[in-house]
């Protein structure tokens, strides 16, 4: 496989939103088939990584829902939108910044408490079992517009969830996978038990 070629055409199977926002990059050397860090909130170009040794060791049908996947989920990551904590963290720094100027060190205190607890909510929501499901099912709504049936993308991406791990040598899925996968037996109609919205949150 020549990774210039295999990149060019998993650009052309991106949404337009995840050629603008991220960059694949070989990278040989890698355990995984296909990684990527944690977009923080100054990173403006969001990096993903494939070993492809590994990578054409995958059907074609399971690298494009692993790669649209990917996708999916790097621009679920959302650090920046108009909601409570996004709002509490904000005037957590504003007032925190007021009272530095009027040297007021309990105010100072209580507003970076403040702002702690809006970052953390914030962080934890884009490290929830909900952003994983919600980038699975985007990959999948994203593969319709390239051809494929709901329930084929979703068993496509099931069993590259399943072959990734024993080409990374793992003899079971971790717990989030688990989760995954079954939330992906329920859309390709394999499976009526459907992931309990606790699990979601």
């Amino acid at each position: 496989m020549d990774p210039n070629v295999e990149i060019r055409r998993l650009l052309d199977l991106m949404p337009a939103s995840g050629r603008m926002m991220t960059k694949i990059v070989s990278k040989p050397g890698q355990t995984k088939v296909i990684d990527t860090l944690f977009p923080l909130p100054w990173n403006l170009e969001r990096p993903i990584y494939i070993n492809f040794d590994l990578w054409r060791r995958l059907r074609s049908q399971q690298r494009d829902l692993l790669l649209l996947r990917t996708v999916s989920w790097l621009i679920g990551v959302k650090w920046f939108k108009p909601d409570i904590s996004q709002g509490i963290a904000a005037a957590g720094i504003l007032a925190g910044l007021v009272e530095l100027i009027q040297t007021d060190i309990v105010g100072v205190v209580v507003a970076g408490g403040l702002t702690t607890l809006a970052v953390q909510r914030i962080w934890r929501s884009n490290h929830s079992q909900e952003l994983e499901l919600n980038a699975d099912e985007a990959a999948i709504r994203v593969a319709q517009r390239r051809g494929y049936s709901e329930s084929e993308a979703a068993q496509h991406l099931l069993s590259a969830i399943e072959t990734v791990a024993k080409i990374e040598g793992r003899s079971t899925l971790n717990f989030i996978e688990l989760i995954r996968s079954q939330n992906l037996r329920v859309i390709a109609g394999l499976s009526p038990v459907a992931v309990p919205k606790s699990q979601e949150g």
